[in-house]
């Protein structure tokens, strides 16, 4: 009942704004590009490049929308502040070409189109644009070997699928993805899934040849413009807030989910408007998902970013996590915080904020806060240390875009930490998790962590990334047991501790080193060629010895994001 409560209004409200649209002037209208950290950071340096925030998006909340990046990237076209070097150029035409539709630009069309009709541009198997209609649609494919030590079962993954994307009228954008895969997860990524139920980024699996998964991945969205300054997006798919690696508002690292987001950009105020609807817990029959109805939950998100000066940009947030609909909580302009007491609701809220400075140009610092409960005396430690109620998370992080001067060599630094219980809460189903994983960082809270990512392309063709990260945080020796880190665990239940004498690490001690070097070649338009050596190094109080592993890999890819199991 709650399920048809919640989407009759919401659905008589979209198709009013729909309607609404319909009679509003020409606005062009793109679906929205897939987040992927390195695309994105193709995008992202550019604006660091030229030492000041761009006028077209918010680069604190992701993804983007296709029109609105080939406008940026024609402002971009004779600058070359941005454009210095071959590898940059390419870029350029890279990122154009996947969103030839909306430039003002001439975009070349394919030299030598496969039986004339395919592949007439670069980036789509098949394509139509015409006056009223667009329609583009490329198959997906994943191919990927490896070994790893100590593993009896070598690391690998097929998918397969198909990407479609297109426009009506110029008004209303569309997408949709659909992937089906079977693998075999390095060590490490197999025993998170085992550990949480899911696996990361795809929630429902089922076995394959005993210690395989099988999944299909569906995601879709539509979007539309309602006036010159409000947009509205309805889909199944994930988001992303900050300038960072992690995020400790809302990240892509869970299952996909039903979502309502409203974006209104306005001078130089951008504000976001998210409410979705997420599974809040999972049934399991021998160890594995099964049917049943899940029980759901309720998350609303509002993000208010502006651009301070030239160089910088501020970004507020307030978001609330309800086992149940309240209707309060779909005002886009009010304090969620504020709503939630003058309901008495035990709804859980996050507050907080990030920002940006471009403090010159090819340099950039940024950050997040994100606070669960704030009791003055607790927070600054005047009645004792270490309160339980001293929950939040904190991010400071460093680019420096063409390291020393040299061309496409780009380095980020980043400082993430969030102390025991902050995600979790003490009424069920109020987690900050969706299908049984985080909603943040893969590793909940009770941690800190340093991340380090260089990036170079000394070819056009030619992507080098190097990440790796370091790792404290605390366990639990047992399921009965709750020192603060899993996300999924009431937080007023199995604590050892009181209110007081709480830290970070606390329970057992785990520290993890892990660094991940990949060469990724461009053979054809996002037909790419990887190949990667991950080394992982766990130390802990419950192991006799470090617990190491090499995994070698070379995959195949087709319009298809590049995995990652950097967590």
């Amino acid at each position: 009942m709650q399920k048809t409560t919640f989407i009759r209004p919401l659905g008589l409200f979209v198709f009013a704004m729909a309607l609404f649209s319909s009679i509003q002037s020409s606005l062009a209208q793109g679906a929205y590009i897939p987040y992927d950290r390195d695309y994105y950071h193709k995008m992202d340096r550019y604006e660091i490049l030229q030492g000041k925030t761009n006028p077209f998006f918010n680069s604190g909340y992701k993804p983007y929308r296709r029109d609105i990046l080939a406008k940026y990237l024609d402002s971009l076209a004779e600058n070359p502040e941005v454009i210095q070097s071959k590898a940059d150029q390419f870029n350029l035409d890279y990122l154009s070409q996947d969103n030839w539709e909306f430039s003002e630009r001439e975009i070349p069309e394919s030299k030598k189109p496969f039986l004339k009709s395919l592949y007439r541009r670069p980036g789509d198997f098949a394509h139509y644009e015409g006056e009223d209609f667009g329609i583009h649609l490329s198959p997906v494919i994943y191919l990927s070997g490896g070994t790893e030590t100590d593993n009896d079962r070598n690391p690998a993954r097929l998918a397969r699928g198909l990407v479609v994307r297109g426009s009506v009228d110029k008004k209303v954008g569309f997408y949709t993805y659909l992937t089906t895969s079977e693998v075999f997860f390095p060590s490490w990524v197999k025993s998170y899934a085992e550990h949480n139920g899911a696996v990361p980024g795809e929630g429902f699996w089922k076995e394959y040849k005993d210690e395989g998964y099988n999944y299909f991945s569906a995601l879709g969205h539509v979007s539309f413009q309602i006036t010159k300054h409000i947009e509205i997006q309805v889909g199944h798919d994930r988001n992303f807030a900050g300038e960072g690696y992690r995020s400790f508002q809302i990240s892509d690292f869970s299952n996909p989910y039903m979502f309502v987001k409203f974006n209104t950009k306005v001078w130089k105020f951008q504000l976001t408007n998210l409410w979705t609807q997420m599974t809040a817990d999972v049934f399991y029959d021998r160890g594995r998902p099964t049917d049943g109805r899940y029980p759901q939950k309720y998350f609303a998100y509002n993000r208010l970013g502006f651009n301070v000066g030239k160089n910088a940009n501020l970004g507020f947030f307030s978001s609330i996590m309800t086992d149940k609909i309240n209707f309060n909580y779909f005002n886009p302009f009010i304090f969620l915080r504020w709503v939630e007491q003058q309901q008495g609701t035990p709804d859980k809220v996050m507050l907080g904020l990030d920002a940006k400075w471009i403090f010159v140009p090819g340099m950039e610092v940024y950050g997040q806060f994100a606070l669960d409960e704030f009791v003055f005396n607790e927070f600054f430690e005047i009645d004792g240390e270490g309160s339980k109620r001293n929950k939040y998370g904190a991010q400071l992080g460093y680019k420096y875009i063409n390291v020393f001067g040299l061309r496409n060599l780009d380095f980020q630094l980043e400082w993430n930490q969030a102390r025991p219980y902050t995600f979790q809460e003490k009424v069920d189903y109020q987690s900050y998790s969706n299908w049984r994983t985080p909603l943040t960082h893969p590793r909940g809270a009770n941690f800190r962590e340093f991340v380090g990512i260089f990036r170079y392309q000394p070819l056009p063709r030619l992507d080098l990334n190097l990440t790796g990260f370091y790792q404290y945080f605390g366990a639990d020796e047992s399921p009965e047991v709750n020192w603060g880190g899993d996300v999924l665990k009431n937080r007023l239940e199995g604590s050892p501790t009181g209110l007081f004498g709480n830290y970070i690490g606390q329970g057992v001690e785990n520290k993890v080193i892990q660094s991940n070097l990949t060469a990724s070649y461009m053979l054809k338009h996002n037909f790419f060629i990887d190949a990667s050596h991950t080394f992982r190094r766990r130390t802990a109080q419950d192991l006799d010895a470090p617990a190491s592993s090499h995994y070698l890999q070379l995959a195949f890819r087709w319009n298809f994001i590049k995995p990652d199991f950097n967590y």
